[in-house]
């Protein structure tokens, strides 16, 4: 960072009144790159990481810099962009694999007799434990402390392994259980607004493993969600590549009206931006409306963009998040820094209109915005609340495939006896994870549903499979009926509400005035309530409103995502029975971002968001067949008829409240120490010092096989002689489809790999929560039972036709025959053994989808040299470079049907062996079939940059980046 590129390295005063550098976007201007100061605020954020992390044209060049300043509105996007992030958020699924990666780097440093102390991340990591507490007790003041020790009993051999990280390295940092939700805690603790490194300020930018990073729009900073080996790119100083985007304005007048919440207003916003299809598209909100909008406001918008589709809802900077910054106990010098970085780069404040040039400008007056809940099946289909129980009934009769529930009219009525609180054994619940469901994406992101596949994906496997859970001790049966429409699930859950104090202080109200008047929740409603960090608890016991919180059943049960990510534990096995036997549509109502069909609760069809204060306006009145205007929630202790209108808190007493949940010491101190505050993290055993000890046999966590045979010699390409196919696939196989997702089926690979090892399918867990055992993910990848390989064809699932040695397979079904059908992976390691290369052929937009890093790491552990295929998306073909396998590209016209290629040929790649290779040249593929015949034909190499040869010399992005830390 010491160039002086375009004059730009200038320098700033800074918070504590010393001089600061940066560099300096106004002078891009000056000096006729462009009109700078008409670019969207996130474009020019992004280019200042563009500008400043120049590095003459080996990662980052000149005209790189020059091609985002002169950012047109309207042009064809096909530019990339290498942008290089501040630092990287991980949450506990999804960041154990990038843990286990370093960690296994520094054993291989210790291998070589040197210091592994030299790993470090090359920016600050962030990884908060938050998607492994499952409401498994709820309702009473014991549920917090019995759902906790269940998650620590569940995750041993994980939290041992994230607890020996906390120690060992300078610039890795993981916040334990219980503190909160990972975008809630980014908001409240990790966000800098401006970072400062060797004397040079600049933004505040990440990527994160969670598709809701983008929550960190609300406080001005550029950041969204990436797969796995995006984020490790990130985290070793590399860039992450994006194409250059649209960026969609969203003009924002007027204000909310009484009565209205940030709720009802990002679900209108997602209805609308879901219609203009802003789909990998930045979306950024300026206007007076927008400016009027407090942060956290903001931060619920920003939430929910995986919702409406875009790459991120970006709010620029401004006095109000610099108040939400002094509010959260950031000091003063910090927000000096950041208003004088921002003025200095004439980026602070909210644009107004026609001051930027957006793509195109969309209009939302704030006026218009109603009290509304989305569902049942997506979270874009917004319902006006008063219109929530006509919509249930119109689906409930409407046909299966037209998105209803095909049941007959009469059948709304019926009601079921249940008996609560018998102890019948072990208890099960959760969201669906089978398999069979995982959604595929039909264009860009979006499943046939139009839902978006990678928020989806995350429910089934970014948690746990939900253990059995004991029934517990018996207490009083209570008899009582539930029927289609019942409210079963009510969760006040998830960052997208419960950071935002003035929505969470409304549902403490409405509880208040409903425990006043003596209300209860029916028996038959599991009511829960999940902050995202533990400030939340502090200003409601501080405001008095916990109390009554608890007295209607909205017991404090975790800090973490429950409900929202599918987490919802179980119900009582009673309402589980006839539920299933009668095909009830029962209903949940929470506080999420998220509410696709079963994966809030296998077994429950309608799921509605909503804000925290009808999640408790729907709960007491136990049904969503009430129309909350004109129908009364229920009686109070005298038999009078009460309405949602009798609850409903005026804004001025919400706005009475608020200064509580905006105490800076409250904030400060509840994030500090966390260990002193956490007895079940401080109790997990775990190893000391710079080196993970590896427990050989742990399920969990293994020490993977990147490193083996690492020298600091770099590698070479060479040709591919006598490969043989792994498979053959058609157009449109996806990254979900290659990647382990969701339950563990006990037939499968990896199933029968967990039972040698005495692990019992009721214990196998999702294959997310096994990410850091490269063992049980590779026995995973190409496994997925929609997968389809021609070669086996008409068979669907993870099969291939094995033409080495003959053998036998664990995994192959009895009667037939192993040379015609055995387990892609089994077929892969015999290869492997017999030192035969493999080759993987494929359609039209391989990789397309969500699952991208186990992807990429399955391909190469199956012994894969090269994914030839017509065309390739864009990340995973960058995925597939990254981690040393070669993507090649058929030239117009040419295909593996065209090669009338069955996989019984064995096939050299030649032209890569001799002299140096260059982005994108000609490699020749010769075929030889079974007969002795011979075809040829050119190939495109499809590795784009000159930093792609490099990371392919180096074996791959990781082995690239630790021969650099090894030669510092």
């Amino acid at each position: 960072m010491t160039h002086d590129l375009f004059n730009t390295r200038q320098s700033f005063r800074t918070g504590d009144g010393s001089d600061g550098v940066l560099y300096s976007l106004p002078q891009l201007e000056l000096e006729g790159l462009g009109a700078i100061s008409r670019l969207p605020i996130s474009i020019r954020i992004v280019l200042e990481s563009v500008l400043r992390n120049f590095d003459d044209g080996k990662k980052i060049s000149e005209a790189n810099v020059r091609s985002l300043a002169a950012w047109k509105p309207a042009a064809e996007r096909t530019e990339e962009v290498p942008f290089v992030v501040a630092r990287v958020i991980l949450q506990d699924f999804t960041g154990v694999p990038l843990l286990v990666d370093l960690a296994a780097m520094r054993s291989a440093v210790k291998r070589m007799g040197k210091d592994p102390g030299v790993i470090e991340p090359l920016v600050p990591v962030d990884l908060v434990i938050d998607h492994s507490v499952q409401v498994d007790y709820a309702g009473s003041e014991a549920a917090y402390q019995r759902n906790m020790e269940m998650e620590f009993r569940r995750n041993e051999q994980r939290y041992r392994f994230l607890k020996w990280g906390t120690q060992a390295f300078n610039g890795f940092s993981v916040i334990p259980p219980g503190i909160g939700i990972v975008h809630q805690v980014n908001l409240e603790y990790l966000a800098k607004g401006v970072f400062a490194r060797d004397g040079v300020y600049f933004p505040d930018t990440l990527v994160g493993t969670d598709s809701h990073t983008t929550m960190i729009n609300g406080l001005g900073i550029v950041g969204w969600g990436v797969g796995g080996i995006e984020a490790e790119a990130g985290m070793l100083g590399q860039p992450v590549y994006f194409l250059t985007p649209d960026v969609v304005g969203v003009h924002l007048t007027g204000e909310l009206p009484e009565g209205s919440t940030a709720t009802d207003l990002v679900l209108r916003i997602t209805e609308m931006l879901r219609k203009a299809n802003v789909v990998g598209k930045f979306v950024e909100f300026f206007g007076e409306g927008t400016a009027a909008l407090h942060a956290t406001d903001r931060a619920t918008i920003a939430n929910m963009a995986p919702e409406y589709g875009a790459t991120m809802g970006f709010f620029p900077t401004d006095e109000k998040t610099l108040e939400y910054f002094a509010n959260t106990g950031r000091t003063d010098e910090q927000i000096e820094t950041i208003r004088s970085y921002y003025v200095t780069q004439q980026m602070f404040g909210i644009p107004k209109e026609n001051e930027v040039d957006y793509t195109t400008v969309l209009e939302l007056n704030l006026a218009t915005v109603t009290p509304s809940v989305a569902g049942p099946k997506r979270p874009q289909d917004r319902i006006e609340l008063s219109q929530l129980d006509h919509r249930f009934l119109e689906l409930f009769t409407k046909p299966v495939s037209d998105g209803g529930y095909g049941k007959e009219a009469e059948d709304v009525e019926k009601r079921f006896m249940v008996t609560l609180g018998r102890k019948d054994g072990d208890l099960v619940g959760g969201g669906d994870q089978n398999p069979r469901s995982v959604p595929l994406p039909v264009i860009s992101d979006l499943s046939h549903k139009n839902t978006n596949v990678t928020t989806e994906i995350e429910m089934m496997n970014n948690r746990p499979t939900p253990d059995r859970v004991e029934n517990g001790e018996v207490g009083e049966t209570i008899a009582t009926a539930i029927g289609n429409g019942d409210v079963l699930i009510a969760a006040i859950t998830s960052c997208t509400n419960t950071s935002n104090p003035a929505v969470m202080i409304a549902a403490g109200l409405v509880a208040k005035k409903a425990a006043e008047r003596g209300m209860k929740v029916p028996a038959y409603v599991k009511t829960s309530l999940a902050p995202g960090s533990r400030v939340v608890t502090e200003y409601l016991e501080k405001t008095g409103l916990q109390q009554y919180l608890n007295e209607v059943g909205f017991n404090l049960v975790g800090y973490g995502c429950t409900t929202c990510i599918g987490n919802s534990g179980p119900l009582d096995p009673s309402i589980e029975e006839e539920i299933v036997e009668n095909d009830i549509v029962a209903a949940a109502v929470l506080s999420g971002n998220r509410n696709f069909e079963a994966r809030v609760h296998q077994n429950i069809k309608a799921n509605f968001l909503m804000s925290p204060p009808l999640v408790v306006a729907f709960a007491l009145a136990g049904t969503v067949l009430k129309d909350p205007y004109t129908t009364p929630l229920g009686q109070d202790k005298d038999g009078n008829d009460v309405y949602l209108k009798d609850l409903w808190p005026k804004l001025d007493e919400v706005k009475d409240m608020l200064a509580a949940a905006f105490d800076p010491e409250a904030y400060r101190k509840l994030y500090s120490a966390f260990a002193d505050k956490n007895p079940l993290w401080n109790n997990i055993p775990t190893s000391t010092g710079k080196v993970y000890e590896w427990d050989a046999d742990s399920t969990y966590i293994q020490d993977p096989p990147y490193f083996e045979g690492f020298s600091m010699e770099t590698g070479t390409f060479h040709d591919v002689k006598g490969a043989r196919a792994l498979a053959i696939f058609g157009d449109s196989v996806t990254t979900d489809h290659i990647s382990p997702a969701g339950a563990i089926r006990a037939t499968s690979p990896a199933g029968l790999y967990l039972q040698s090892l005495g692990v019992e399918p009721r214990d196998f867990n999702s294959y997310g929560s096994r990410r850091g055992n490269d063992r049980v993910m590779l026995r995973g990848t190409f496994a997925n039972v929609r997968i389809k390989n021609l070669m086996v064809a008409p068979v669907e699932g993870g099969f291939t036709k094995y033409f080495g040695k003959e053998t036998t397979s664990p995994t192959t079904a009895g009667g037939i025959d192993p040379v015609d059908q055995l387990s892609i992976y089994d077929a892969a390691m015999n290869y492997r053994d017999e030192g035969v290369s493999l080759v993987i052929f494929a359609g039209k937009e391989y990789g397309t989808g969500s699952s991208r890093d186990w992807a990429a790491k399955g391909t190469l552990l199956m012994g894969v040299s090269a994914v030839i295929a017509e065309s390739f998306e864009r990340i995973h073909r960058s995925n597939l470079v990254g981690m040393g396998v070669l993507p090649l590209q058929f030239k117009d016209g040419q295909s593996a049907a065209s090669l009338q290629l069955d996989g019984s040929e064995t096939y050299d790649l030649t032209g890569l062996g001799s002299g140096e290779v260059h982005p994108r040249q000609e490699v020749a593929l010769r075929v030889t079939r079974a007969d002795g015949s011979v075809a040829e034909t050119q190939l495109i190499l499809r590795i784009d940059t000159p930093i792609e040869v490099e990371y392919y010399k180096g074996g791959g992005i990781l082995p690239y980046v630790l021969r650099q830390l090894l030669s510092r």
